[in-house]
Order: structure tokens, then C-alpha cells, then sequence
């Protein structure tokens, strides 16, 4: 009996050892996916990707926005990193100079099939860092009802700064309602809508290594923050975009800044209104805005970097990203040109806006310790917007602590 034992034991771990190829468990692909759910366009195309991989699963884990980035880095620092992560751009230098991510290089094919500019946000020392899944740039919205009130043509919207301010001011003194929405809460968007302005005259904050905020071309954004801010909302510093939109789609503010996002909620609204490219400071060469990418960073030390690196070029190929990016009231403008965004463009013009200052726009600034630079931006306009501080003060202060997150 005990030598029958042993032979069939023999056997069974044979047969054990001969069936592991076949119940091997899949390789996973962790991937830090940021909001309240995942994207039924992203769950079609993870499977479709699967199907073609064998032996390679991806496992989105829904992490809410508050807490995303957080998770992502705290993984990487623990040693156990996710594959992917759903990350903000201005991000990428950190983690890069932290040696948490790998780089993803692209070919020339790649880069020249996005809109200009669309690369540089997750390029870092010539390399890119990231593959952009979701991008943003904003425009002009104007409330043409409040416009005829105010006596100004509802059909005119502003092109310079100058127009903007002049607007606002007729707004404010001939009905009483705020001309402009501006946010200025302690909140990262705060740095971001300045950008826009930065980004309408040709200005820049970085140059490579080089703090260049304390320019001509950024002061005069700053000095029109100053000019604008009397005919605006009331406390600025209590409000983000996502409140001053609200306050606009209640017919409570005559221009605002804002996403795409903003035309879906207004043609729910009924409200009477209009779309045009920001406005532009005296320096400008033509419609810029803040260029703003999230992205799918690759981290280092998963096991699966090559495959995690295919896998994020194929979720935001043209087809995939086409389709997530064009559904529906996300707030997003397309990544590349195509046949697809002509047709968008073509049954709903106020996308064309949206498109049209990318060439002039510029990406976030990169900063090795991003949020130190985001409230020194922050700490700028709130002091400017409050009184108490000059423009030429306040650029020149942000200018000395800029230096030491670069």
C-alpha cells in the first residue's frame, strides 16, 4: 500500500506540474483609474486588448479624484506600485526625477498624430513620460441676454483683454450683475485660469531651468486680473470654476472661462449664449490657452512595464480615445485631429473654439515639487485680487520662491 501511495502521489504531482502552464494565473496590469467609475468606452477596450494578450489581464481599481494622485504615489514609495496610473501631467516631472515611472517613448509617427503642443505637456529633459488620455483648453462664454440689457450686441462677444474689461464694467454698472467670473479659491484651478491668461499673451512662467514669470508679458495678465476683479462676482477668493460656472448657468454672471463641459450643461439649460476663443492680451501672436493633460504614467518596479506601456498606447490609440473623449458632457477636447472631431466640429461649431488655441497654448508648467509652485501661483492671485498686493509686487515675489521648486 505504501509503495502504491507513493507512485500515485508520484503521478498526480506529474500531472500537477504538467497542467501549471494551463492555470498559470493571468499577469495583472494594475491601474490606478481616477473618478467614481470606469468609463464603459475604457471597460470595451480593456477587453478587446485582453482578448489580443493572452496570459495579461488589466485591473482597473476606482480611486475618487481627491484621492487619486495620493494613492498612486504613496503605492510607488511603499515599493508596491501600481502598472498604471491615471495621473496630472505637471506631476510627471516628480515622479520622473524620483525615479517612480518609466519613460514611454514615442515615435515621430506618434507625436505628429496629436495637436501641436500636446506632447510637450508630458515631456521632461526630451523624453516623454506619459501617454495624454484626457485633455482640456478653455473658451469664452458669454451671456448674449445680459450683453442687450448691458446695451452691448449680444452677438459681439469680446476679443482683447481690453474689450473683456470694458464689458465686464458695463455689465456691472447697467444691471447690477456681475460681468465675469472669475475663481479664485485656494484650489489648484485657481493657478490653472490664470494660466489662460498667461497663455493669451504669450507669457510663460518656466523656460527650461529658467523662472520667467516676472515678464512683461505675465505681469500685464496679472495687472488685468487687477482691472477685472471690481466687476466680477463678489469674493472671489470663495469661489472655484465648477461655482462660477453654476453661478453663469443661473444667468447670474455675463462671461465666464470654461470647458467644454460648459456648452453641454448650457444647451440643457436653454440659457441664451455664446462660444468664442478667449480673449487676447497686447502681446499675443494668436488664440492660446492653458494646454491641460491628464495621463497614463508607467511605473517602475510592476514586473510588467513593456506590457503596461502597450496597453496605455493602445486605451488612448485614435479609436479608443475618439470615443471616450467626444461622448458627452466630460469637459474634454480631442487629443488629435481626425474624421471623427470634423464631425463634431461640423453638427456642434462650439467645439471649433476649443480646437483653435491649442496652436498658441501652452501646457502646464513642470516643477519638481508641483504643488509648492501651484500655491505660489495661488498666494500670487489671491493677493493681487484682494487688494493687497501690487501686481509688480506680487509677480516679483512669486519670481524669488519659484526658485526653489523648479
Amino acid at each position: 500500500m505504501k509503495r502504491t501511495f507513493c507512485i500515485l502521489t508520484g503521478t498526480l504531482a506529474l500531472l500537477a506540474g504538467s497542467a501549471l502552464p494551463s492555470l498559470a494565473a493571468d499577469q495583472e496590469i494594475s491601474w490606478i483609474y481616477c473618478g467614481d467609475k470606469i468609463d464603459p468606452i475604457h471597460e470595451k477596450y480593456i477587453k478587446e486588448w485582453e482578448g489580443k494578450n493572452a496570459g495579461y489581464k488589466v485591473v482597473p481599481e476606482v480611486v475618487g479624484w481627491a484621492q487619486c494622485q495620493d494613492k498612486a504615489t504613496t503605492l510607488a514609495a511603499s515599493g508596491s506600485p501600481a502598472a498604471l496610473a491615471y495621473v496630472g501631467s505637471r506631476t510627471l516631472k516628480e515622479f520622473a526625477q524620483n525615479d517612480m515611472i518609466v519613460p514611454v517613448p514615442m515615435t515621430d509617427e506618434e507625436k505628429a498624430s496629436y495637436y501641436p503642443n500636446i506632447v510637450d505637456t508630458v515631456t521632461f529633459d526630451d523624453t516623454q513620460w506619459g501617454v495624454p488620455i484626457a485633455f482640456s483648453t478653455k473658451v469664452l462664454y458669454w451671456n448674449k441676454d445680459l450683453f442687450k440689457q448691458a446695451g452691448l450686441d449680444p452677438e459681439t462677444p469680446p476679443k482683447t483683454w481690453a474689450e473683456e474689461i470694458a464689458f465686464a464694467k458695463q455689465i456691472k454698472e447697467k444691471t447690477g450683475i456681475a460681468g465675469y467670473g472669475l475663481p479664485a479659491k485656494t484650489f489648484d484651478n485657481t493657478m490653472h485660469q490664470f494660466m489662460h491668461w498667461v497663455y493669451t499673451n504669450n507669457g510663460k512662467v518656466i523656460d527650461g531651468d529658467k523662472i520667467v514669470i516676472d515678464s512683461p508679458e505675465v505681469l500685464a495678465a496679472l495687472q488685468a486680473y487687477k482691472d477685472i476683479t471690481p466687476y466680477s462676482e463678489e469674493g472671489p477668493t470663495a469661489y472655484e470654476q465648477n461655482e462660477v460656472r453654476a453661478i453663469f448657468l443661473d444667468g447670474k454672471l455675463g462671461m465666464i472661462q470654461a470647458g467644454s463641459g460648459a456648452a453641454t450643461l448650457l444647451k440643457e439649460r436653454g440659457l441664451n449664449w455664446g462660444i468664442a476663443p478667449l480673449p487676447l492680451g497686447p502681446s499675443a501672436k494668436g488664440e492660446g490657452t492653458l494646454l491641460i493633460t491628464d495621463s497614463l504614467a508607467v511605473f517602475k518596479g510592476s514586473g510588467v512595464e513593456d506590457k503596461a506601456i502597450e496597453f496605455a498606447k493602445f486605451i488612448t490609440s485614435p479609436g479608443p480615445q475618439g470615443e471616450y473623449e467626444l461622448q458627452g458632457g466630460a469637459g474634454l477636447t480631442p487629443l488629435r485631429p481626425g474624421p471623427k472631431v470634423d464631425e463634431f466640429v461640423a453638427k456642434d461649431p462650439y467645439w471649433k473654439p476649443l480646437i483653435d488655441g491649442i496652436t498658441y497654448g501652452g501646457p502646464e508648467p513642470l516643477f519638481t515639487d508641483y504643488r509648492g509652485f501651484q500655491n505660489v501661483m495661488i498666494e500670487m492671485v489671491q493677493s493681487v485680487v484682494t487688494g493687497k498686493a501690487e501686481p509688480a509686487d506680487a509677480v516679483k515675489k512669486a519670481a524669488a520662491e519659484l526658485d526653489q521648486y523648479k
